[in-house]
């Protein structure tokens, strides 16, 4: 029987250092496509894509800043061409709570669509196939989410504060002092951006847009509309802290226009809403580590 092995096949002439002949044996391989290990930049770099793709991002952030600007610029509008002045302790820019009030509505529905449209269309399996870090995306989900709700909501109320200030100047309205520059642009916008975050957490919880919009809106609106209807004495406690800590009440804090008289005040809503926020990052990042996708 004969020994003889036939010759081991060679590599095309011209083939790059990397390609083996088929069925031959070679010392390494180089992939000619860059390996890199990724991480949390890349992460951001995809949610970005994301948000700012998608139609729910257009129309939501445009519906919050017409709402805004809108309903702001009418309050000033109908103020100025009135017959009545200011107060001496008016702040003009309390006329901007209104168009915030209701442009929060967007910023909810925006955060809670950043997640939960996710588990609908089981575009989540993907996002997690390409970065099996779950805390990653999520914290990349939470970090995109809040630069744009805080940076669109501070363009609007900066722009309607400016406009009101300087329509209501020959009605009594004083110039507001930087501290209340400060709590009725950045503190406001802060506050609107964690409210929006929280949105985005509860729908990550949640898994389900419709659900986690109803609690959030519920959230808002239900505690102060509760209050309202309780007429018993003995419910005066309760009834009181529905006012003092409901949504509406806390963002009038920011405008020095608060429902009562007690309860938060100065920058206290923004500690508040920043604590429960933290709350539920914390029980979004055990569920999704936990759970299946």
């Amino acid at each position: 029987m004969s020994t003889h092995q036939p010759p081991m096949p060679q590599a095309p002439a011209g083939a790059p250092d990397w390609q083996a002949a088929p069925g031959g044996s070679y010392a390494g391989y180089t992939s000619p496509i860059p390996v890199v290990r990724t991480h949390l930049r890349h992460a951001l770099a995809s949610e970005w894509t994301k948000i700012k793709s998608v139609r729910s991002t257009v129309w939501t952030l445009g519906v919050f800043v017409l709402l805004v600007v809108g309903i702001g610029l009418l309050a000033g509008a109908v103020v100025s061409s009135s017959d009545s002045d200011l107060g001496p302790d008016d702040n003009p820019l309390s006329l901007g709570f209104f168009g915030l009030l209701l442009g929060s509505m967007c910023i909810i529905t925006l955060g809670v669509l950043t997640t939960a449209s996710e588990y609908g269309t089981g575009m989540i399996r993907t996002t997690m196939t390409a970065c099996p870090s779950r805390g990653r995306v999520l914290a990349a989900k939470a970090i995109v989410f809040f630069s744009v709700a805080f940076v669109v909501t501070l363009a609007a109320a900066s722009f309607v504060a400016m406009v009101q200030t300087s329509m209501l100047k020959g009605h009594g309205g004083f110039t507001p002092s930087s501290g209340q520059w400060l709590k009725g642009t950045v503190g406001v916008s802060l506050y609107i951006a964690l409210l929006g975050l929280l949105s985005l957490l509860v729908g990550s919880i949640i898994r389900h847009s419709a659900g986690a919009i109803t609690i959030m809106i519920g959230t808002v609106l239900a505690p102060l509309v509760i209050a309202l209807f309780m007429f018993s004495s003995s419910l005066e406690d309760v009834r009181q802290a529905l006012f003092e800590y409901s949504i509406p009440n806390q963002l009038g804090v920011f405008y020095a226009n608060s429902l009562t008289d007690s309860g938060p005040s100065g920058w206290d809503p923004l500690w508040i809403i920043l604590g429960v926020t933290a709350a539920a990052y914390a029980g979004a990042y055990a569920l999704l580590e936990r759970r299946d996708v």
